[in-house]
Formats: C-alpha cells, structure tokens, sequence
C-alpha cells in the first residue's frame, strides 16, 4: 500500500469520517470506534451544558436505537441499506450537527452511521480566509457560496444588493486567480 504524500495527506487528515455504533434490540453495546466515542461525548457536552458524561449514550442516539429497535420488530430488516428504509435524525449544536443513520440488522443488531455535518465547509471556509486574506464581507459571501446559493440569495443573507455580492466575489476571483464562481469554489475547495 501507498504512503499518502503532501496533498493527499492534508486531505486525509481533514477528513474525519463517520463513528460507528452496533448495539443489539436490547440495547446492549456491541461495538463503539473512536469517533463515536469522540461524537457521543460531543452530543453529551451539548446536551448538558459543557459537563461530560464518560460512558452514557446520549439520548438523541438512544431515542435513534429505540426507533429503529421498534421498526425491526415490525418488519424483517432490510436486504439493501442504502435503500433509505433507516430512521435519520440530525442532533446536537446546530453549529456543529450530528447526523445519525440508524439502520435494523440481520441477528437482531442495530448499526448507528454518526458523522458531523458543516465541519468540512467551516475549515475550508476558515483556511481560504487566511490564505487569500479575505475581508469579513468577503469570507461571508464564500461561505454562502459554498451552500450552493444564487447570488441574489447571498445578497438577502447579507442584507446588500445583488450587485455588492458581485463585486466581493470578482475582489474574491482576483485574490484566488480564478474567473468563474466554479473556478472559485474548486480553488476552495481543495485546499
């Protein structure tokens, strides 16, 4: 197998990927890797204010389990995973959600897939405005631009006109050597 250099590497590391949670119907704990450890504590942290709860299973993923618990006991569970027949809930601070995809399995186990959504565009987000020394209005129009939004959308969000946001994102191409909004956002996007 290959060793990761530069590049390929910074992206690696970037990329956290899901947790991973297997319990049986009875909610008895199978498995649990490291990043469900580190996302359970994350969801605990939220849930209680800052205080940590070593070891306990937030009650958004046992409210999860329990759902999907109910779902296998009224049907067989599904052949295909990827056929969207999961219970799906998004939870924890809305500036750093948890997204949980509960699944029901052959012999009577539950899977949990939990992976934070936003992190990826915050760090990219954080990285272009260092990189590219990106005025406060600037970061905020790439941020929206990142959601995909039109620019007259970006312009009700900032509350400017639509052809303020033309300008920050020409000021943007210049900074970032690019001519186009798909241009910008792939020089965003792969650092």
């Amino acid at each position: 197998m290959e060793k990761l250099t530069g590049k390929a590497e910074s992206i690696a590391d970037k990329r956290l990927g899901p947790g991973l949670l297997m319990l049986t119907l009875s909610m008895r704990l199978i498995y649990k890797d490291p990043r469900a450890w580190q996302l359970c504590a994350q969801i605990n942290r939220f849930n209680t204010g800052g205080k940590t709860a070593n070891g306990v299973l937030p009650t958004s993923v046992a409210a999860v389990c329990e759902e999907v618990r109910k779902t296998a006991q009224h049907g067989a569970p599904s052949k295909d995973y990827a056929d969207g027949t999961g219970v799906r809930r998004i939870v924890g601070d809305p500036n750093r959600p948890v997204l949980l995809c509960g699944f029901a399995l052959p012999d009577s186990r539950i899977l949990i897939l939990m992976e934070e959504l936003g992190r990826r565009h915050e760090s990219v987000v954080r990285q272009a405005k260092e990189r590219f020394v990106l005025t406060p209005r600037e970061t905020h129009a790439v941020e929206n631009l990142l959601k995909g939004w039109t620019n007259k959308e970006i312009a009700n969000e900032m509350r400017v006109t639509e052809q303020t946001v033309k300008e920050h994102l020409k000021a943007i191409m210049m900074k970032t050597a690019t001519t186009t909004r798909t241009g910008l956002l792939v020089t965003i996007l792969q650092m």
